[in-house]
């Protein structure tokens, strides 16, 4: 089968690889389509510890279970699926437990034409969805559900702040929100990110990029306050979150891709009694409701551009450039 295989830090190719075999337990999916994660890229970059290459990235996948291995439940064969990347979470639902892995590292990804999974990482496509929006769902759909309801306890009428709106966590978690009767506002450096943002039921935004941001941000809502920030950057702009933050607010974030905070305004924390989130991915019980909340709502991820594996580096390139708005979707 066809695979991207990465070799050494920022080596990769589409190379033939002997077709995998489901152990017992697991499944073969026959791949229609998978998508990238900003994982992939830094994977790609060398900014893991302990990469052992090659490696074959990709945590997003959809497609259709051609053999089981023994033991497997038989009426997985032939469904078509989705594939939870979200592996060994651990016992407990406040966070995942020592042998947790993303699907992708150490675990060979869905960058490839064919994979095999636990069955139990499966879930049945939803039916509206094309090979290319059901292959975007998984990490994003996952991620953002947890940030939002395990972690924010979101609630419907409450006003939301979503940062750097264009990634695929971002723009899960406006819809989400949305989806669940909240006021969202985002942020970004893009006029154009953030006009269609509003088209996908944001209430505005402003430019992380124009100094004094966050008190234009503030000029803008009615008591200059919000009750769940969603953030992925951290680094200088965080103090201007924990500006924006209304007493009893809660900031979840799962990233931190401009840096830790270089201050962290304690007094302002204690005094309105604001919550700092951590959150990684989601449990299986986060990733069953997510797929039903999707199904419900009938959420659409939203998709940038479309890739055939073998232009791979594009759909990399692309991602490194920031230049996407939505999810970059690779087809088999």
């Amino acid at each position: 089968m066809r695979a991207l295989q990465i070799t050494a830090v920022n080596e990769f190719s589409v190379v033939d690889v002997p077709a995998p075999v489901p152990a017992a337990g697991e499944a073969l999916v026959s791949l229609r389509a998978a998508a990238l994660n900003h994982r992939d890229v830094w994977i790609k970059l060398g900014q893991y510890p302990g990469l052992e290459f090659p490696i074959r990235p990709g945590s997003d996948g959809a497609g259709v279970v051609g053999a089981l291995g023994a033991g497997a439940e038989g009426s997985w064969l032939g469904r078509e699926v989705i594939i939870n990347p979200s592996f060994d979470w651990g016992p407990s639902e406040r966070a995942n437990g020592e042998q947790f892995t993303i699907l992708g590292r150490p675990r060979a990804g869905t960058l490839a034409e064919q994979i095999t999974v636990p069955v139990g990482q499966l879930a049945a496509k939803p039916a509206y969805l094309s090979w290319h929006e059901a292959a975007a769902l998984p990490l994003g759909g996952l991620t953002a559900y947890r940030a939002l309801f395990a972690r924010a306890q979101l609630k419907p009428g409450e006003r939301v702040l979503v940062t750097g709106i264009g990634g695929g966590v971002a723009l899960f978690a406006l819809q989400f929100a949305v989806a669940h009767g909240a006021e969202v506002w985002v942020t970004s450096s893009s006029a154009e990110k953030i006009a269609r943002a509003v088209a996908l039921g944001a209430k505005g935004g402003v430019d992380y990029t124009q100094a004094g941001w966050g008190k234009n941000l503030a000029a803008q809502v009615p008591g200059g306050f919000f009750d769940v920030i969603v953030d992925s950057a951290g680094g200088e702009g965080f103090e201007q979150l924990i500006d924006l933050a209304g007493p009893g607010a809660r900031i979840v974030f799962f990233g931190a891709t401009r840096g830790n905070p270089p201050v962290l305004p304690s007094r302002k924390i204690f005094w309105r009694q604001i919550s700092l989130l951590g959150t990684t991915m989601g449990s299986p019980a986060d990733w069953s409701a997510m797929v039903e909340f999707v199904g419900r709502h009938r959420i659409k991820p939203v998709l940038s551009e479309i890739f055939p594996l073998a232009r791979a580096a594009e759909a990399f390139a692309l991602m490194e450039r920031g230049g996407q708005f939505g999810k970059i979707v690779v087809t088999m």
